[in-house]
């Protein structure tokens, strides 16, 4: 019962840190700055998920506890794609061409991961709530 109420918390803290990354993508679509001043386009954020790893313990009855795993999280920067140019000569980050480096956020892509991370959290909530429910079912039988 209680790990069921784990995994689901461990889901939602998870996709609450994905929503954070997919915001400070959105609000870095035109940063062409990095932290020092220094001319370089801000590289985009990710989430990797794992399965966390269950313990293999043994019960009582000599049968091995393997049942459901939470999720771990890790921020990775995606260096794959190159930064997108932009022809504009006239800011003051353009190169000697006249490019100016933008980070390769795609907003469409951004918002699409933002309706997953919340559908995902919502899914969480639910079953945390049916988890509530057949506690409370279970102790109206007993009592």
């Amino acid at each position: 019962m209680y790990r069921s109420l784990d995994i689901s918390t461990s889901g939602l803290v998870a996709q609450r840190q994905r929503m954070n990354t997919i915001a400070g993508n959105i609000a870095n679509l035109h940063t062409t700055r990095g932290p020092n001043g220094e001319p370089a386009p801000f590289q985009r954020r990710l989430i990797r998920f794992q399965a966390e790893k269950v313990d293999g313990s043994t019960r009582l009855d000599g049968t091995s506890s393997s049942g459901g795993a939470g999720v771990t999280y890790r921020v990775e920067v995606d260096s794959e794609p190159p930064p997108r140019k932009v022809h504009d000569p006239g800011h003051p980050d353009a190169d000697k061409d006249g490019y100016v480096a933008y980070p390769n956020v795609n907003l469409v892509t951004e918002f699409v991961n933002a309706l997953e991370a919340g559908r995902a959290y919502e899914a969480n909530v639910a079953a945390i709530e049916m988890s509530k429910q057949m506690a409370q079912l279970a102790l109206r039988i007993l009592g």
